[in-house]
């Protein structure tokens, strides 16, 4: 039976199920494990979730104290569910270690548990005496054993890992364990740490403490989101070392280590803004969408973008890009949300006739998207209101018409291929009763809930916290009502799905303080006034290749973060406002999910479509270019971001809609009939002559479109074009 058949067999049963939760496709390195052990972790995942909203919503902590027990948090259970490498399962019992694996792993969990004693005795000495100053040989000589523990452990796990994955590593376990020595002796000292962190005055115990901090993240990073981040982030490290070796613009009189490490551990690296985001904002609607998703009303929406549009030409194509935008703009990952909701619609798109690639790059595109729709944005715009100061509201007021108008060139781009392609939609007996949905539609209103607060002047953690309680109180409504269990099972996936997000905000934090510390982006910014020479779009299109090349591989509220770090302030320096600056080059480090040579977000599409991940990922370019036109338009117009008069901000938007079309048609050949590479090229130039916004280039447009229009209707024959699956 089909996925659609299972929408069409539970039609009356509440809302349909597009898919069931407890099925979600697991990360190639998650660990399957035993019984007692998940349950374990799972209660570790629930008081972590539980922890985070509590202390937004009832008992504030300190900020340092509140942001290291979210990055170190993030670390134990990112240890504790992820293999260190993708390896084949073995049967419990099989798995064998050589002697020198053994002695790595004895030497790791030696010195990291002298570490972790160390530091249990000073906190028990300071429970059980009040002396808040314990024996000079605890913090003196707690650190190199841990450093040593640390790199003795990730070797074992590099070179000799175990292959049984029904439990956790005992390396595992002892890296753990020296995140928590991390953040116990960090919040020992926090308050002198603020005063000698990044001086002379950093003790040796400050530095081992932050070294093996930044160790631990870049690890889990590692395991979480790949090596792209690690690798920058490494650079980034190495540079500050060899700042008086380099020449030009890059020199910089260098950095001690103790210095460095004890100055990156603070509010100025990575416990910066991506950190402050990820552990209020992100953190929050994570929690939000793992609400939607354990109560069943997010697979509510998925049906009902099935039920509106399933039966339209490429039906299934067209309820990816509703589906998986609103998804999208919740959960903050172009790539999960991928894996999530195409899983779904990508075998029905297959169904329906589109190609296999294609298939993976409409769901592609559409889940980046969702990163570009207000009201969350998927965080970029919590993230963006920290770094600028611009009012959060402003914000998404800003992002509305160039979301639109992304999605509008998606969805111009589906339906013209499944008309060239002649495509029909899926039949109406697999389809979800649109009838019966709309008896169901007060499940939309957690969203509305979300839309209303935000704009009503709440702050952004109480209308988060009163959407959450909206998505479990209409769930009592349906018959999967959020109980403790189901609350249960909600934190626990909210915990897994945020730390790949903590690991990357953390490592993102990494190179903002490098940028900070070494003052490499005002240079950088100096360098690129100088190459624009006060050109503003030449110095636009260097923003997008810098924002692309930092996004690759990256997830995107780490791209935006180092973007903003380097690149914002150069364009800005040009004169550009701030508003537009941060907007260009969020959106391109939001799209770098889906350009080519590295695109996380298409290459997971084509794993589960079956695609070449390098056809895919062109042809999600393809699809999305509309992402890489609409920056260029806000440039040219404010009134594309609402800064104008409402009749500025309608012509603004109904020409560019019109461009959009005219884009999309370019693209996929088809434009009321069939296009050859001639007319293409034409209508192409009349797409791009409305990105100003300007009378006269917008005439142009409407003329050649006009023309265009009129000669197809007169001399060409529409011309459909065989299905075929590739």
């Amino acid at each position: 039976m089909t996925q659609a058949d299972n929408i069409s067999a539970q039609q009356a049963a509440g809302p349909i199920l597009a898919h069931n939760v407890d099925e979600e496709p697991v990360a190639s390195n998650q660990r399957l494990h035993a019984g007692w052990l998940n349950k374990a972790i799972i209660v570790l995942c629930i008081a972590y979730t539980a922890f985070h909203i509590g202390v937004m919503n009832l008992y504030p902590l300190e900020t340092w104290t509140y942001r290291l027990i979210h990055v170190c948090g993030g670390l134990l259970l990112g240890f504790l569910i992820y293999s260190a490498v993708q390896l084949p399962t073995t049967a419990p019992g099989q798995a064998r270690r050589n002697p020198i694996a053994w002695l790595l792993l004895l030497a790791g969990i030696g010195g990291i548990g002298y570490g972790f004693a160390m530091i249990a005795y000073a906190w028990g000495a300071y429970w059980m005496t009040g002396n808040a100053r314990p024996p000079v040989f605890v913090f003196s000589s707690f650190g190199l054993p841990l450093l040593a523990g640390t790199v003795a452990a990730l070797a074992a796990v590099w070179f000799f890992p175990s292959r049984d994955r029904t439990r956790v590593d005992w390396a595992d376990y002892a890296l753990g364990l020296a995140s928590i020595a991390v953040l116990g002796y960090i919040l020992f000292n926090v308050g002198p740490l603020r005063l000698r962190a990044g001086t002379a005055m950093a003790q040796p115990a400050d530095f081992y403490a932050a070294l093996v901090g930044v160790i631990l993240i870049l690890e889990v990073t590692r395991r979480v989101a790949g090596l792209a981040l690690v690798v920058i982030a490494s650079i980034f490290i190495l540079y500050s070392f060899a700042g008086p070796y380099l020449p030009g613009f890059l020199a910089h009189r260098g950095y001690d280590p103790r210095r460095f490490f004890t100055y990156i551990f603070t509010d100025q690296g990575i416990l910066s803004d991506p950190v402050a985001v990820s552990s209020t904002y992100i953190i929050l609607f994570i929690t939000f969408a793992a609400f939607l998703q354990a109560s069943k009303v997010g697979d509510y929406f998925v049906n009902f973008a099935f039920a509106a549009a399933g039966r339209a030409r490429g039906g299934p194509a067209k309820v990816a890009v509703l589906a998986s935008g609103l998804m999208g703009m919740i959960n903050g990952t172009s790539a999960g949300n991928v894996v999530s909701t195409g899983s779904l619609t990508i075998p029905l798109m297959k169904k329906v006739g589109y190609p296999a690639k294609t298939s993976a790059a409409i769901e592609a595109a559409a889940s980046s998207g969702g990163q570009i729709m207000p009201p969350i944005m998927g965080a970029g715009a919590f993230i963006m209101a920290e770094v600028t100061g611009i009012p959060y509201t402003d914000i998404v007021i800003a992002a509305i018409i160039p979301s639109v108008l992304y999605f509008a060139s998606v969805y111009f781009m589906v339906d013209l291929q499944a008309t060239k392609l002649g495509m029909k939609g899926l039949p109406k007996e697999e389809l979800p009763v649109f009838k019966e949905l709309l008896k169901q539609v007060y499940l939309f209103i957690p969203i509305i809930m979300l839309i209303y607060t935000l704009f009503a002047g709440y702050s952004v953690i109480r209308a988060g916290t009163v959407s959450m309680m909206a998505a479990a109180a209409v769930s009592w409504l349906t018959p999967h009502r959020m109980g403790p269990r189901l609350l249960a099972k909600a934190f626990d996936i909210a915990a897994r799905m945020s730390i790949q997000l903590v690991a990357v905000c953390a490592c993102a934090g990494i190179i903002v303080g490098v940028i900070a510390l070494t003052g490499v982006g005002a240079r950088f910014s100096s360098l690129l006034l100088g190459i624009a020479e006060q050109n503003q779009l030449l110095a636009l299109f260097f923003a997008m290749c810098i924002s692309i090349v930092l996004g690759m591989g990256m997830p995107t509220t780490a791209a935006y973060a180092v973007a903003a770090a380097v690149v914002a302030p150069g364009l800005v320096n040009l004169g550009i406002p701030v508003l537009t600056a941060h907007f260009f080059v969020f959106y391109f480090a939001v799209m770098s999910a889906i350009t080519p040579p590295v695109a996380l977000a298409a290459y997971a599409g084509a794993a589960l479509s079956g695609s070449d991940p390098m056809k895919t990922s062109v042809e999600s370019f393809k699809i999305g270019l509309a992402a890489f036109v609409v920056p260029f338009m806000f440039f040219y117009s404010q009134a594309m971001l609402m800064q104008g008069t409402w009749l500025e901000i309608l012509h603004v938007f109904l020409t560019a809609s019109l461009g959009i079309y005219m884009l999309a048609s370019a693209v996929q050949g088809w434009f009321f009939g069939r296009l050859g590479v001639p007319l293409r090229l034409v209508l192409l130039v009349a797409a791009l002559s409305m990105i100003s916004g300007g009378l006269i280039s917008d005439l142009i447009g409407l003329l050649v479109g006009g023309s265009l229009f009129a000669y197809q209707r007169r001399y060409v024959t529409p011309v459909v074009i065989a299905r075929g699956v590739d």
